[in-house]
């Protein structure tokens, strides 16, 4: 059975922004679903704007890895919509959260801290180093590659210390990024992934969409068995001594 896929996605910008509306005329989650589709994935897509964001219990349930992009529209995602997701990641769906998706509701609430960074928008380069080359996430790729223009992001990243950190950026202006970074919640796997500015073709670079094709691979790896929570009976028989 295939990795079943739900990308989601604000599809603001691609509908206000003529710019944006060029690189990506039918939506970030359309080109992501286009470029993820050739690893042979099961994938469907949500929007912001559908009834309960398109993030229905039936979707959600049927989804084993969700991806999110979102930027000018955080405060509008239902929290009880947040928590419908957090507790599918707590319970083992797999959570990949991509470039300005770090301030959505979902991934500060999962990292529990404010998730800030630094930014600019000066059409520089980028170089992404993979610094764990054994890592699922890295299969195939060159020890780096360069994204001729993006958005900068540098560091201090608040976000917990990761517990991998997969790829990290360096920027033409001199900044450099945690930019690849793995955790786990629950029984959920999280991958945060920088690149991804709207306003430039990064999702249809084939390293990129190739890191976000492992990343789907890793987080949906199977789990041990779900452990029990509450009171519990015992294996053994206890002997109880009575004092005299």
């Amino acid at each position: 059975m295939s990795i079943r896929v739900t990308v989601w996605n604000e599809f603001r910008h691609e509908r206000n922004n003529p710019q944006v509306t060029s690189v990506y005329p039918e939506g970030i989650h359309e080109a992501l679903r286009s470029g993820l589709s050739a690893y042979g994935f099961t994938i469907g897509t949500a929007t912001l704007d559908e009834p309960q964001h398109g993030l229905t219990e039936e979707v959600l349930n049927s989804t084993d890895v969700l991806i999110w992009w979102g930027h000018q529209a955080h405060d509008e995602v239902d929290d009880a919509i947040v928590q419908r997701v957090q507790d599918r990641v707590l319970n083992g769906m797999g959570l990949i959260v991509l470039h300005s998706g770090h301030y959505s509701k979902i991934f500060k609430r999962l990292m529990g801290t404010s998730c800030a960074l630094k930014w600019r928008e000066a059409d520089e380069k980028e170089r992404l180093w993979v610094v764990k080359p054994t890592h699922p996430i890295a299969a195939g790729l060159p020890e780096y590659f360069e994204l001729e223009q993006e958005e900068m992001y540098g560091e201090f990243f608040d976000i917990p210390d990761p517990d991998e950190l997969v790829l990290v950026s360096w920027f033409e202006g001199g900044e450099v990024f945690r930019s690849g970074v793995t955790y786990s919640r629950g029984l959920g796997k999280i991958f945060y992934f920088r690149p991804g500015h709207e306003t430039y073709p990064t999702y249809y670079r084939e390293p990129v969409v190739r890191v976000i094709a492992n990343a789907v691979n890793w987080a949906a790896d199977e789990r041990g068995v779900a452990p029990f929570y509450g009171n519990a009976q015992p294996l053994e028989k206890i002997s109880r001594k009575v004092n005299e």
